[in-house]
């Protein structure tokens, strides 16, 4: 067999998009005479042998080029995603002030709403009951007596349903409150329709009933009433923002309100505190005053920057 020996070479440019041509080299064929030996003096045998070269041209790109082009890819990425970002940015923002503006008017009406109520509910129920000439003084101070103390029993009512029951029979309720919000309203707001049922059958039977113990009635249900009112704007509006509270932001103790509930959020201590108007003094109690005191400044800085 003829045999063939390949030669390659490789070329290499910087130059970019530079084309060669591939070159085959073939030597001529060389043939070599050979004589046979003695016995066969009429053989002669001749070999050839084919000698061919082979050039190889490999293309590169130049360091300056390879640059330019990932440069542009990386720009070009770079405007993509903060544009995405900037329009989800956008949506974003507007999806919460519709949700807040949303809240803004529910809030709105069941404050006018309730209030209005209450307003006329005690102003009806002692005139209706002064008719006859005489004022009922013992029933008269046993409801306003009864709204106070209603108002004040139901922090510390709450502080323990908030701990035996939302955060443990009832946390798949809960829940939505400790996760953020999609939406205007989230399930946890049931626990305030759930408040609002005895208040309103507690006004109800004191207002269409005279004597002492209607009266105490219907001065619980308006203690419940006016600390529901009192919960929604300092908890929902303060401290989580679902609506604009206006001058109740500038008064210092609802600010030591607001920052003790972020705490809560926070579970720096293990949930506490589980009220609200008194969580500062919780959270005392458990030795986070420096923590409270730290949230109340980066709560101050917050809204001075809004």
């Amino acid at each position: 067999m003829p045999l063939m020996a390949a030669g390659i070479s490789s070329t290499m440019s910087p130059k970019p998009f530079r084309l060669f041509q591939t070159s085959h080299l073939l030597r001529k064929p060389t043939t070599r005479l050979v004589f046979a030996p003695l016995s066969f003096p009429h053989i002669a045998v001749y070999r050839t042998r084919k000698m061919t070269s082979l050039t190889v041209c490999v293309l590169m790109e130049g360091p300056n080029q390879s640059t330019q082009m990932e440069n542009q890819e990386d720009e070009g990425s770079v405007s993509v995603n903060s544009e995405t970002l900037s329009n989800q940015l956008a949506e974003k923002l507007a999806r919460k002030k519709s949700e807040r503006f949303t809240y803004l008017i529910a809030a709105v009406m069941s404050s006018f709403g309730i209030t209005s109520m209450a307003v006329m509910s005690v102003y009806y129920r002692f005139s209706w009951q002064m008719e006859g000439g005489a004022v009922p003084l013992s029933e008269m101070f046993g409801t306003f007596a009864l709204s106070v103390g209603a108002a004040v029993g139901m922090e510390f009512w709450a502080r323990w349903a908030h701990r035996a029951l939302w955060h443990a029979s009832l946390w798949h309720m809960h829940e939505s409150h400790h996760r953020p919000r999609e939406g205007p309203f989230e399930l946890n707001d049931v626990f305030a329709i759930i408040n609002a049922v005895p208040a309103i059958a507690l006004l109800s039977y004191g207002f269409f009933n005279k004597g002492l113990f209607p009266g105490l009635c219907f001065g619980a249900g308006l203690g419940i009433t006016v600390f529901g009112m009192a919960y929604m704007f300092v908890h929902d509006g303060l401290v989580h923002k679902r609506f604009p509270v206006g001058p109740i932001a500038n008064v210092p103790y609802f600010r030591r309100v607001a920052a003790a509930h972020q705490l809560h959020h926070s579970e720096n201590f293990n949930g506490v505190p589980y009220g609200l108007f008194l969580g500062p003094k919780e959270v005392e109690e458990v030795g986070g005053l420096e923590e409270l005191e730290k949230e109340i400044s980066r709560r101050r800085k917050a809204y001075k920057g809004s």
